[in-house]
């Protein structure tokens, strides 16, 4: 084995470690979220959590849509650029990236969820090309968490 693919395994073992840490300790948002999109439950479109890709970990993953959904905190105000260079990343892999607030999904869970709905009706589209749908949030009806993107 070469060097390189050692680092990549290693690299690779390490990211499921910490995507089950992740699993561990997700936030309230993130179980909520979970709880409605787990065992096929929108549409019967199969998520999963905690996903790593390249050097990042994704919240939920749908991979037969090619969809990424993001729940940020509060620290990801201060992590614009990191958010949009792996934004960037993920949509140059053929990804559509919806990002929402915790508090989006604490108060509007059926908001957030028909968001989802809709993109994930408009299909995985052509993956080489750039994705239909940039990053989504939607207002929080207690008119917080607006979010970038």
């Amino acid at each position: 084995m070469s060097i390189k693919s050692n680092l990549q395994t290693l690299n690779s073992k390490r990211g499921t470690i910490f995507a089950r840490a992740l699993r561990v300790r997700s936030t309230d948002a993130e179980r909520l979220l979970w709880s409605r999109l787990r065992s096929r439950q929108v549409a019967g479109w199969k998520f999963r959590r905690q996903v790593p890709m390249g050097g990042y970990i994704v919240d939920f993953l749908c991979e037969d849509a090619a969809v990424i959904v993001e729940l940020d905190g509060g620290q990801h105000g201060d992590a614009i650029t990191y958010d949009e260079a792996r934004t960037k990343w993920l949509h140059d892999r053929g990804y559509r990236v919806l990002r929402f607030w915790n508090n989006d999904a604490l108060s509007n869970i059926d908001g957030v969820l028909e968001s989802l709905t809709l993109t994930l009706s408009q299909g995985r589209g052509d993956v080489n090309s750039e994705p239909s749908s940039q990053s989504i949030t939607i207002p929080s009806p207690l008119g917080e968490g607006q979010g970038e993107g």
